[in-house]
């Protein structure tokens, strides 16, 4: 369990708070149960190393405050719109036998011992997370989906998560969808025999020999036009001479 070291704050003014951020401290809140709210704050760097681990706000944290331990689970942050820095945190008390509603984030292992991910399947994550309710003190860490043997089709569901009997999700009625195992989206084109290839590689050099053919004999028509055409007016100017001499 992550712990953090507390001090009580007694700040009335907003730049009271504003002093408070400006020495590296963080403002937050203790609630919950029979005892009044306490106002703490607590080191911001100590504090962001927590919340960059996964799941900070489903694990119980030690608030060590002024030196006297008590359990709280972090229920809201609060970040500066520009900076993204945390700014202010609301923790809740964890109280024996309190029931309380939380998120607890969904975990998948053995992907490397799933058939149907090995064939190309896709894993399909419809909830990250399921909202649970149950006692402070027996928050799940997670919940674990094991991949182990699973094909393509197949689908995970509610009750086929182990819980405890007084931890149950807040959603009844219905035996909802985890994630489902589906087949691959894009599916390979077959490739192409290696004789199809050859025998259209040896079409379009048919073709392209045909056209060369063709222009050849295009070109030879043309000249045997040319030549009849010249023979003509050869032939003519032979004619007309005689004529001219007779006069």
């Amino acid at each position: 369990m992550n712990s953090l070291e507390a001090n009580i704050r007694n700040n009335s003014t907003k730049g009271q708070l504003n002093a408070i951020r400006n020495n590296g401290d963080v403002p937050a809140i203790i609630y919950g149960g029979k005892d009044q709210n306490q106002k703490i704050s607590i080191s911001k760097k100590l504090l962001k190393v927590l919340i960059e681990k996964e799941n900070f706000l489903s694990n119980i944290i030690t608030l060590n405050v002024n030196g006297k331990p008590q359990n709280v689970l972090p229920r809201e942050v609060k970040y500066h719109i520009l900076s993204d820095e945390p700014t202010h945190v609301d923790f809740l008390r964890v109280l024996p036998g309190v029931k309380i509603k939380i998120e607890v984030p969904v975990n998948f292992i053995n992907h490397e011992k799933s058939p149907g991910l090995k064939r190309g399947g896709v894993l399909n994550i419809v909830r990250r997370k399921v909202e649970l309710k149950c006692p402070s003190e027996k928050i799940p860490e997670n919940l674990t989906i094991n991949l182990d043997g699973v094909d393509i089709g197949e689908s995970f569901k509610i009750s086929s998560v182990k819980l405890d009997n007084d931890v149950v999700p807040t959603i009844q009625g219905r035996d909802f969808v985890i994630a489902t195992l589906a087949a691959p989206t894009v599916m390979k084109e077959p490739e192409k025999p290696a004789e199809a290839e050859a025998a259209e590689g040896e079409e379009g050099a048919e073709g392209a020999e045909g056209a060369a053919a063709a222009a050849d004999g295009d070109k030879q028509s043309a000249e045997g036009n040319k030549g009849d055409k010249k023979e003509g007016e050869d032939k003519k100017t032979a004619e007309k001479k005689p004529a001219e001499e007779k006069k």
